[in-house]
């Protein structure tokens, strides 16, 4: 009955196109639709019902996994129809499950809506490109996208990605594609990427920077001439330039500013939003190249004025989240709500609407901050 069950559950999560399963004891299974969470009309789960859904889909080596740490996670394939990522956790001493869809298709850039220069960054021979965002901000798809572009489009590297766990897979084309994944083919992503290192590789995925020894080995693989691209979990390109100096000792931090001025070449952050009526989810982009400007800027420690630099890179490709966020509100295909709610300067963005409803909202992105400007002045002089 249990498998019956599961297999009922993902094809509903396929076909209703939800991005997640939430299976818990106390209430209905819930979808994740369009960013909102949806109850089944199906019986409560009783304790033994998680127990015995996630005896049919989970591992043996996961399930001691589970006994001994008390959480897990795994992919698994559902037949030809897609991907689940899988997280199985204790809570109140009862099992619960979290299952996210991972499409089988792997999207353009036009169906994401990337940025052209992305292209261009994507066959630089190195450097550190980072995507950002909060967890189902969609970057494992927007990093899909761009290794599936190397893969096919470019082509003649070989791709080392690290992830935990593999999501999407991707065949060998016109690169060759080693996937790798912590816990079955490696123990860590540090591990994994000093192995790497030795083993010829010209582009290398880091599913993810969680700690020190990461960053350390990720930042060190970009200064010897590799294209690295990882997932950091921040918002906005100052905060995750920020993140990665802090992460470090003070006696450190210089070094490191160093570092990041010569090895990174892009920040892509992003969030996802529903659509306004239609179904569907897009996606808003902060998107920052690093010009020679802006490795200066990191080099001496003004990370604070990268807003500002930005908005003055238009023509390099760059965005602010708000500015991108504006356009998704003015042209309506976000709601309001929305917007506002992830935007990086609400009270900004607050008045940008109050100005709209009265007509007098004026051209362009959103170019006045007070408040940056003081503080900006204030560390100056």
């Amino acid at each position: 009955m249990a498998t019956v069950h599961i297999d009922r559950l993902l094809s509903t999560c396929i076909r209703l196109g939800s991005s997640d399963i939430h299976l818990h004891v106390g209430r209905p299974p819930v979808l994740r639709l369009d960013g909102r969470l949806r109850n089944l009309e199906t019986k409560v789960l009783e304790p033994e019902d998680t127990v015995a859904l996630m005896k049919s889909i989970t591992p043996e080596r996961n399930q001691q996994e589970l006994q001994e740490e008390g959480g897990t996670d795994f992919g698994f394939a559902f037949g030809d129809e897609g991907r689940f990522r899988v997280s199985v956790f204790r809570a109140k001493g009862n099992l619960s499950l979290v299952l996210r869809l991972i499409p089988s298709k792997i999207l353009s850039f036009e169906d994401i809506g990337l940025p052209p220069i992305v292209r261009a960054l994507c066959r630089r021979p190195r450097g550190l490109f980072l995507v950002t965002g909060p967890t189902g901000s969609g970057k494992t798809t927007t990093l899909a996208t761009m290794l599936d572009y190397i893969n096919r489009q470019v082509g003649d590297r070989h791709i080392i990605s690290v992830e935990d766990p593999i999501e999407y897979y991707h065949p060998h084309a016109r690169c060759v594609f080693s996937q790798r994944e912590v816990g079955v083919d490696v123990p860590s992503f540090a591990e994994a990427l000093r192995r790497a290192l030795r083993q010829d590789p010209d582009v290398i995925l880091v599913g993810e920077m969680r700690d020190l020894e990461t960053m350390e080995a990720a930042i060190r693989a970009a200064e010897t001439g590799h294209l690295v691209f990882a997932t950091l979990h921040t918002t906005g390109a100052q905060g995750t330039i920020n993140r990665i100096i802090d992460a470090f000792p003070v006696d450190q931090q210089e070094q490191i500013r160093v570092q990041l001025s010569v090895t990174m070449i892009a920040v892509l952050s992003q969030t996802l939003l529903p659509k306004a009526g239609t179904g569907g989810r897009v996606a808003a982009y902060e998107f920052l190249v690093i010009t020679p400007a802006i490795a200066n800027l990191i080099r001496e420690n003004k990370t604070y004025r990268i807003d500002s630099a930005i908005q003055t890179g238009k023509k390099y490709g760059m965005q602010l989240l708000d500015d991108h966020l504006w356009k998704l509100c003015d042209e309506g295909i976000c709601p309001e709500d929305e917007c506002l709610e992830r935007s990086r300067f609400p009270g900004e963005f607050q008045a940008r609407i109050e100005a709209k409803k009265r007509g007098s909202s004026g051209p362009g992105g959103i170019t006045s901050r007070p408040a940056d400007k003081l503080a900006e002045e204030a560390r100056e002089g």
